[in-house]
């Protein structure tokens, strides 16, 4: 008796809701800002933010996570300061050969070449000319890692593809490719 009380209470529940279906008018919208959205244009002011025009800035002094600010600054100074100055804070058991000759072979290779004579395959097929090689330079820690971090006339930065630590691995790679 029970199941049967369940089947009819069924049947009048599916009923009722299919009853009120018409489809040429939209069923009632439980939500209907997903439904109809205010659209707002690129680039355009909205009244969202404080100033009205752009969105929030961050706080003065913050830093994004998981970035640690460098201590030379990107200028010709900053670079002759770290060349002087700057040196790695790697630990003698810290230094990896291994992962920098990886890193450089994948980041360096290309352009300096598997020795650092300058002489990589985008040099051979004409893409870039002007290359040194690392032994006829005056380079030292503080003047490659500046260079890695913020790059230097036709070589880009390579800070977003390498971690701090990374960079100072392939500082010694480069370091012992000018000894050899």
């Amino acid at each position: 008796m029970k199941a049967l009380y369940k089947i009819a209470l069924l049947a009048v529940a599916s009923t009722s809701l299919t009853a009120c279906f018409n489809k040429s008018e939209p069923n009632y919208q439980y939500m209907p800002n997903m439904y109809e959205s205010v659209g707002y244009e690129t680039y355009t002011e909205s009244g969202a933010f404080a100033n009205g025009k752009e969105g929030q800035l961050p706080a003065k002094g913050s830093v994004p996570r998981g970035f640690t600010p460098e201590e030379y600054e990107n200028s010709t100074a900053g670079y002759e300061l770290a060349k002087a100055n700057l040196k790695s804070p790697l630990a003698p058991e810290q230094i990896d050969e291994a992962k920098g000759k990886e890193l450089f072979t994948i980041y360096c290779a290309i352009c300096h070449g598997d020795k650092g004579d300058g002489k990589g395959n985008l040099v051979k097929r004409e893409k870039f000319l002007g290359v040194p090689n690392y032994k006829d330079r005056p380079i030292t820690e503080g003047s490659i890692y500046h260079v890695i971090t913020y790059g230097l006339n036709s070589m880009g930065s390579h800070a977003n593809q390498l971690s701090q630590t990374e960079r100072w691995q392939v500082v010694n790679y480069v370091l012992k490719l000018k000894s050899e």
